[in-house]
């Protein structure tokens, strides 16, 4: 179980930090050629695109992107949920 709970920990932590690399990316860099854009856009795209269409939903189109924050938030969440276990 402790190799269980420490790899979904690393994992999670792989997720969260991509996720700011990406947001970091989208300040600097808009063209998907690039491999390492390429790469992290396609491994976050599919972990983003349900919380942005929850914000969506709740009616919030503005011009700031709160869907990362939302999947950090969740995943943090569910990270102290796998260490409490």
């Amino acid at each position: 179980m402790y190799l269980f709970k420490t790899t979904m920990i690393y994992f999670l932590n792989l997720v969260v930090f991509l996720i700011l690399i990406r947001a970091v990316l989208s300040w600097f860099i808009r063209d998907l050629r690039n491999p390492i854009a390429a790469f992290v856009y396609q491994v976050t795209e599919p972990l983003l695109s349900p919380f942005r269409q929850i914000v969506q939903r709740l009616g919030y189109n503005g011009m700031i992107d709160f869907s990362p924050i939302l999947l950090i938030i969740t995943v943090q969440l569910l990270s102290n949920f796998i260490i409490g276990l």
